[in-house]
C-alpha cells in the first residue's frame, strides 16, 4: 500500500496503520463523496449519501409538522394546513394553526435541531458514543438552575428560563475546568461529566424536597420535558441563537472532523486544537441550555440523533448537519406520538424520548462492549 504523500512538498511519509483510515476519512479518500465544480475555478466535495439522507430527513421533519399542526382537539386537514401557512385560511383556522400549533411546532423543530447538533459536537470533541448532554449533566444542571429560580424565587416564565441557561453554562464550565489537565481528554470528559451529573442530580433532588407543593408540582412538569404550551416568546430567541451558533459550528467542521484523528495529528496539520475545542464545546452547551430552556430536559436526543444519523449516512466524521436534522425529526415525531399514540393520556414529550432513548442507551452500551471499547 502506498504511502499518502504531504502535499506541501510532495515527499512520501509513513502514516501509522492506526491513522491511515482515519487519514482518508479526512481527505475523503475511499468516500462516496463527489467534487462538484462551480464557477471561478472553485470545487466543492460532496458526500452523496450524507446528502441525500439530510433531504429525506427534512422531508419528513416537515411532513411530521404538517401532521402535528394539524393534529388536536380540532383537526385540521393537511391540505386545510398548508393552506392556512400561506394566508388561505379561514379566521378560525389562522388562530389555531399561527397562534396556537405552529410556536410549539417550531419550539420542537429547534429544540431537536440544537440537542442533536449539541450532542454530535460533545461525541466528536470527546470521540466517545457516550460523550452527550445527558450523560455529561448538562441537562440536570440547567434543570438546578431553572430550580433555583422556581422554588426559591418562585421565578416567572422568563426568569426559569434565564435560570436554565445559566445553569446550563456554569455546568458546561465545572465539567470543562474539572476534566482539564494539559488539554481534555475525551473520557476524562465523560467520567469527569458523570460525576457532576450525579452531584447536580442530588441537588435537584434536595430542591424539590424544599419546594411547597404548588412549586414542587411546577417544578416536576417542567423537568418531564414538554412543548405544551410553547408560543412565540420562545421561539424567536432559540431561532437567533442557532442564527448565530450554527454558522459558528459549521465553519470549524472541517477542524473538528481532523481532531477525531487526536491531538497529535490535528497539531501537525495545523489545528489549533484547544481553541477549536473550546469554541465547538462553548457553543455545544448554549445550544443545549437554551433548547433546555426553552423546552425543559427533553432527554436522550442529543445521545441518540448523532448515532442514528451516523448510521444513515455511514460517513465518517460528526455528521452535523444530519444529525441536527434527526434531532428535529425525532422531537416532532416523538411528539406526535405523545399527543395520538396514547389516546386521551396525553404524555409529555420527554417522557417518550426517555423511554425510546433509555432502550437505545442500553443498546449502545451492549454493543460498545461487545466491540471492546468499554
Amino acid at each position: 500500500m502506498k504511502a499518502p504523500h504531504d502535499e506541501a512538498d510532495g515527499r512520501s511519509r509513513p502514516v501509522p496503520a492506526g491513522r491511515e483510515q482515519e487519514a482518508r476519512a479526512v481527505s475523503g479518500r475511499g468516500s462516496r463523496a463527489r467534487t462538484v465544480r462551480t464557477g471561478g475555478g472553485l470545487s466543492v466535495r460532496v458526500d452523496v449519501r450524507a446528502s441525500a439522507v439530510v433531504v429525506l430527513l427534512l422531508v419528513a421533519a416537515l411532513t411530521a409538522s404538517v401532521v402535528l399542526i394539524g393534529t388536536g382537539d380540532f383537526p385540521i386537514p393537511a391540505g386545510d394546513v398548508l393552506r392556512t401557512l400561506l394566508g388561505d385560511g379561514d379566521a378560525g383556522q389562522e388562530f389555531i394553526v399561527n397562534e396556537l400549533r405552529l410556536p410549539r411546532v417550531l419550539v420542537g423543530l429547534l429544540v431537536g435541531a440544537a440537542l442533536g447538533l449539541g450532542g454530535a459536537l460533545f461525541q466528536a470533541v470527546s470521540r466517545n458514543p457516550l460523550g452527550s448532554p445527558d450523560v455529561l449533566g448538562l441537562g440536570q444542571g440547567s434543570t438546578a438552575g431553572a430550580l433555583v429560580m422556581i422554588v426559591l424565587f418562585s421565578g416567572s416564565a422568563t426568569q426559569v428560563t434565564v435560570g436554565a441557561l445559566a445553569g446550563g453554562l456554569v455546568t458546561g464550565l465545572a465539567i470543562y475546568v474539572l476534566a482539564w489537565k494539559k488539554g481534555v481528554h475525551g473520557y476524562r470528559l465523560v467520567l469527569v461529566g458523570i460525576g457532576v451529573s450525579a452531584i447536580v442530580t442530588a441537588v435537584n433532588g434536595y430542591l424539590i424536597t424544599k419546594a411547597d407543593l404548588v412549586d414542587a408540582t411546577r417544578a416536576v412538569v417542567w423537568m418531564t420535558g414538554s412543548l405544551n404550551g410553547r408560543d412565540w416568546s420562545q421561539v424567536w430567541p432559540l431561532l437567533g441563537l442557532c442564527a448565530v451558533l450554527v454558522p459558528l459550528v459549521l465553519g470549524n467542521a472541517r477542524a473538528l472532523r481532523t481532531l477525531e484523528m487526536g491531538d497529535d495529528v490535528a497539531y501537525a496539520l495545523g489545528v489549533r486544537v484547544e481553541r477549536t475545542r473550546l469554541v465547538l464545546m462553548v457553543a455545544a452547551v448554549l445550544l443545549t441550555a437554551s433548547a433546555t430552556a426553552a423546552a425543559g430536559p427533553v432527554g436522550f436526543v442529543a445521545l441518540t440523533a448523532p448515532q442514528l444519523a451516523r448510521r444513515l449516512t455511514r460517513s465518517p466524521g460528526p455528521n452535523l448537519v444530519p444529525a441536527m436534522c434527526m434531532g428535529a425529526t425525532l422531537l416532532v415525531v416523538a411528539d406526535w406520538a405523545s399527543q395520538r399514540a396514547f389516546g386521551a393520556d396525553q404524555l409529555p414529550v420527554g417522557v417518550v424520548t426517555g423511554v425510546l432513548g433509555g432502550v437505545y442507551l442500553l443498546w449502545l452500551l451492549v454493543t460498545e462492549r461487545r466491540a471492546g471499547r468499554i
